[in-house]
């Protein structure tokens, strides 16, 4: 089975999975592929590294989508029947332009942007990445110009806070608990004691900052907009679940992505959202078989002299060792998956840093499981 197949039929993939197992080059392998295959594809990516718009041949990304030229594609030896798009979220922008999108009027629009606690929200939240990441994936949906959407899921310990970030963000713009916190009869001022006043005035006298007067300007501002904020929480939610969405897990074959695989997998099972399958990037292969380092330190000795032979062998031992460990971790992962496509990466010569490195990627992935064995076994001979 390949990346195809598990797209069959699909407008969206969530790349999902822990920090630094190579999602994003896998994002953008996917949408090369099956742009190859003729659909029009849009690859979505939050990327400090920036590693996306080098490797697709661009000084740098958009917060819409922008057309790879087909020539820097072709050139690289792979034709394209369709068309590749890519953008790199920018979360401040998005946030702006959702407000825009939703705000009564321009004016109120401004207001709310320009105001303090709106500022710190739209950049420095935990969870405002994931927020406007699934929000410019709705936006793109609900256009309808692209026969597939492809997300690489923002940088995160935990892969999971892609799927809670956005609802904790929005119950804070809902922010009924935090407005009943800033009246000034409330229930905050009564938690802060009667000293509160005077050393949140010194507070703002010092810092400049009135956090009581800004919040409540920021939620009046905001009024019954609250409430589409709810209403697109619930229209993301239905395109999650949707039949027509698929998640793909992306882990490397070491101990810690793999626990978190597994437990992503369940979770996505118990939440009831549309599972694809595992990738599993950078995995060593057995070089050696049932020989011993000796072994080859014996057949090299005679080119290379008994110093360097040695090195070599020596090399074979520790690539050995961490092939032997991706094994059993791969193989306990097959197991908790119980059949669930499960589809393998090998560790390449080279970062996958252009063009030709994501066409190296993408013959994998693209692969039947028979192709994918002999180019394996060819690595490995």
């Amino acid at each position: 089975m390949s990346v195809a197949d598990l797209l069959a039929g699909k407008r969206v993939c969530v790349c999902a999975g822990s920090g630094g197992v190579g999602k994003t080059t896998t994002s953008a392998a996917i949408a090369l592929g099956m742009a190859a295959r003729g659909a029009k594809v849009a690859v979505v990516t939050i990327d400090p590294a920036r590693r996306l718009a080098n490797a697709l041949g661009l000084e740098e990304l958009q917060n819409e989508p922008c057309r790879v030229r087909d020539e820097r594609l072709a050139g690289a030896g792979l034709e394209i029947r369709g068309e590749l798009w890519a953008m790199m979220l920018d979360p401040k922008r998005t946030f702006d332009e959702l407000i825009d999108r939703v705000a009564p009027d321009p004016g109120r629009a401004q207001e709310i942007k320009q105001n303090r606690v709106y500022r710190e929200l739209s950049t420095a939240v935990s969870g405002s990445q994931e927020f406007t990441a699934i929000a410019k994936l709705y936006e793109l949906d609900q256009e309808a110009d692209f026969d597939l959407l492809v997300l690489d899921t923002p940088p995160s310990r935990n892969a999971m806070d892609f799927l809670d970030a956005p609802g904790r963000l929005t119950s804070f713009l809902d922010g009924r608990a935090m407005k009943a916190f800033v009246r000034p009869t409330g229930v905050g001022v009564r938690v802060l004691g009667r000293g509160a006043s005077p050393l949140l005035g010194a507070l703002s006298r010092v810092t400049g900052v009135d956090l009581l007067s800004d919040l409540t300007t920021f939620f009046g501002l905001l009024g019954d907009m609250t409430n589409d904020f709810s209403l697109r929480a619930a229209q993301v939610e239905r395109l999650l679940h949707s039949a027509t969405t698929a998640f793909l897990l992306v882990t490397s074959a070491q101990r810690e992505p793999i626990d978190e695989a597994i437990w992503f997998r369940r979770t996505l099972q118990t939440s009831g959202l549309p599972f694809a399958g595992v990738l599993v990037n950078r995995v060593h292969h057995d070089l050696l078989g049932d020989s011993e380092p000796e072994d080859v330190a014996a057949m090299l000795s005679e080119r290379l002299g008994a110093g360097l032979a040695a090195k070599v062998a020596a090399n074979f031992r520790d690539y050995h060792v961490l092939a032997r460990r991706d094994h059993n971790n791969v193989g306990r992962l097959a197991a908790e998956l119980d059949g669930s496509p499960l589809l393998l990466v090998p560790q390449l010569d080279d970062d996958v840093h252009d063009v030709a490195g994501l066409l190296q990627m993408h013959r994998y992935l693209f692969a039947s499981q028979a192709e994918r064995d002999r180019m394996i076994d060819a690595v490995v001979a």
